[in-house]
């Protein structure tokens, strides 16, 4: 066995694999850019080295860096991870020559299955049912067109070194096919520096389902069963689970089988992944095979109790495989949600900066009875909340790599138990001073649809295809988080009235009655609810709330000790748990209360009712009028300006092209315009909301 390797990656995957190096006894080896000098897996490393500047080409791209800093420490063995340069042949095969494991499959069967076009012709070869497409390198966009024309829309362009969703375009027409061309070629030049595409015919509603594969030097492969990845945005999974809700045990067994027979067609050792698209009868065609580990594989750990890193790494060490096909267990139900740092308010632009708070759910759930529609899943057996990060407290999300904070990794007894405990795992799951897409996460799982496994790849574009706003995420009594408003202000008096040294005459007075006032839209309107708190009990966090007047009114006993300073809030209404979160005051309104709940979210102002009646005497301010400018919705590099003074752009056309986290995002008029001026460089750094052009 190994005794120390290096991991040639960053964030959270380089963290995965050093807790099971740890676990084996082996010392670890962090590489990182400048970008990264304060990162997670520089900390938990045993040992680390720094490549380069930030960009992932002069850094983790860098094979003869890595390289050379595995023989500065010695390492006998280096484990890629996924992305960079975990499926690149050239690097796999010199890591090889230089004497070093590497922790994955040999270059060859990269070589074979890791290149998208390769694996197509290998598939075809073996009689493996593959999609009609066009499986050579396309040269320039009108090729493409020419191609798409015959195939038939739609098609899927796709990037040969794609992966994780860059480089990768679907096409409904010529125009989007040239536009989806030339963005795809870019992307996978900037990610992967190869800039060969192909393309396909795109299989209307179909199903994303892979099978991971494991296989040893002595030629042992097996399959660990499947993962179900289909709830997709923008071709980048969202939610993945294990098993899939949707195939048959016939089914099963046949797509694991076939992926079986094309691992060993390449004599494959090491983890890898088969993916297939599978339609409504349960027809299934090959896609593409990745040789590495994926992101998802925590769900096939926790239906099989394997650990897939360590197996990678015996594999790599020469061991043969302790298990046999019949060994494989399948047990529960896992399902993983990617937290990422965007914002799903403003059509998921990327969000960087520093956390400010970062409190995964752990502790939190392991403590609680989860609940969901007031049906009660107590922790068993299978009561795990996992989260897998590479993030901390305090720490920055750059602007240079993928947007992913964290993975969080949920093992319920069945389907509903695993929905019901990820459901309460994302309403403890505090994170501020950026954006994630957790309420986006909590409205997925809330949906009927998702519910009851009715779905394809189409899913979040069929449902949210117009984006995704605030009146997206249901709750089924927001009345509930009016009342917790006030239960939190009543205990915030009670604290008030206790301080010391307080003006004759003018000591905080202990109310009984309030009114909530609830924010509604952009125009300033305001809610009103009257609140009646009685029978507190200050020490046991107790109190019952009345919200309404007359018959309508709602009564909620709460029960909650958190602290006032606590975000994530823990307790029960009307008897049943609850987790949800709270925080005072925002920008315009440092007075108000922010609550959240399975994904909804309110601001309440909770005031005392001669308060209230001034408060409506307030003038509203309008936000400025920003309708001639062109403002950068996210933080990124400025990669071109389209347009140029004195020039007209039609609505739907482009303006500029800003790249974050290794995507290209276009930015488009939304109506016809005349460009006065231009406010900002190719090539600057942009901030938020800052000035790129100007319109008359």
């Amino acid at each position: 066995m190994f005794e120390k390797i290096l991991i040639a990656n960053r964030g959270e995957i380089a963290c995965r694999v050093i807790k099971t190096a740890r676990k084996m006894g082996i010392k670890t080896v962090a590489v990182y850019s400048e970008a990264d000098k304060d990162a997670r897996h520089v900390e938990l490393a045993d040992e680390a080295v720094l490549l380069g500047p930030a960009p992932s080409r002069e850094s983790y791209l860098v094979a003869d860096k890595i390289i050379a800093a595995a023989k500065q420490t010695g390492a006998q063995a280096i484990h890629p991870g996924y992305g960079f340069l975990s499926e690149n042949e050239e690097f796999a095969r010199r890591v090889e020559e230089e004497g070093i494991a590497f922790i994955g499959p040999k270059h060859g069967s990269i070589a074979a299955m890791g290149d998208k076009i390769a694996s197509k012709k290998l598939a075809n070869a073996a009689q493996v049912n593959t999609i009609p497409g066009h499986n050579e390198p396309i040269l320039s966009p009108e090729e493409a067109v020419k191609i798409a024309q015959g195939i038939g829309y739609p098609v899927m362009i796709k990037a040969s070194a794609g992966g994780g969703g860059k480089g990768l375009r679907v096409a409904f027409n010529d125009k989007e096919c040239f536009e989806g061309f030339s963005s795809c070629r870019n992307e996978a030049r900037n990610s992967f520096g190869d800039d060969r595409v192909f393309m396909e015919k795109f299989v209307e509603e179909p199903r994303h389902i892979e099978i991971q594969v494991l296989g040893d030097s002595q030629g042992n492969t097996l399959y660990l069963w499947e993962r179900e990845c289909s709830i997709q945005r923008r071709h980048q999974k969202v939610i993945e689970e294990a098993p899939s809700p949707f195939i048959s045990e016939a089914t099963r067994k046949a797509m694991g089988e076939q992926a079986v027979a094309l691992a060993k067609a390449v004599n494959y050792q090491s983890a890898g992944t088969v993916e297939f698209v599978v339609g409504k009868d349960q027809s299934f065609y090959f896609l593409e095979m990745n040789t590495r580990l994926q992101v998802e594989h925590p769900v096939t750990e926790c239906i099989t109790g394997l650990d897939l890193v360590e197996q990678m790494i015996r594999v790599a060490a020469g061991e043969p495989l302790s298990l046999k096909q019949e060994d494989i267990k399948r047990e529960g139900w896992a399902i993983e949600c990617r937290i990422n740092a965007e914002d799903p308010f403003r059509n998921f632009l990327p969000s960087t900066g520093r956390l400010v708070k970062y409190q995964p759910p752990q502790a939190n759930l392991e403590q609680s009875t989860l609940t969901l529609q007031g049906e009660s899943y107590a922790q068993g057996s299978f009561g795990g909340v996992r989260v897998d990060t590479g993030v901390y407290e305090g720490g920055e999300i750059p602007m240079f790599y993928d947007s992913m904070i964290a993975k969080l990794i949920v093992h319920g007894r069945d389907r509903a138990d695993a929905i019901a405990k990820m459901r309460v795992a994302l309403n403890g799951f505090v994170i501020r001073g950026i954006s994630s897409n957790i309420p986006f996460q909590s409205a997925l799982l809330a949906h009927e649809d998702f519910k009851s496994g009715n779905f394809n790849t189409g899913f979040i574009a069929q449902h949210y295809g117009g984006g995704f706003r605030a009146e997206d995420v249901p709750h089924s009594d927001p009345l509930f988080l009016v009342a917790l408003a006030g239960f939190i202000r009543r205990k915030a008096r009670e604290r008030e009235a206790g301080i010391s040294g307080q003006l004759p005459g003018h000591e905080v007075r202990i109310e009984h009655d309030y009114v909530a006032l609830v924010s509604e839209g952009t125009a300033g309107q305001q809610a009103r609810h009257a609140l009646h708190i009685s029978e507190f009990v200050g020490h046991l966090g107790e109190a019952l709330v009345r919200v309404g007047e007359g018959a309508e009114a709602k009564s909620y006993r709460i029960v909650c000790n958190s602290r006032l300073n606590d975000i994530r809030l823990t307790g029960t209404v009307n008897g049943q748990p609850f987790v949800a979160q709270a925080e005072r005051g925002t920008a315009k309104q440092p007075l108000a209360y922010r609550l959240q709940h399975n994904g909804y979210a309110i601001l309440v102002n909770v005031l005392s009712p001669r308060a209230a009646e001034l408060q409506a005497l307030m003038p509203f301010k309008a936000p400025p009028d920003t309708s001639k400018f062109l403002l950068s919705p996210m933080p990124g590099l400025l990669v071109q300006i389209a347009a140029q003074p004195g020039q007209t752009v039609q609505a739907g056309e482009r303006l500029a092209v800003i790249e974050a986290m290794k995507m290209e995002n276009i930015l488009i008029a939304e109506r016809d315009v005349k460009v006065a001026e231009v406010l900002a460089k190719v090539g600057e750094s942009l901030s938020v909301d800052q000035l790129i052009l100007r319109f008359e």
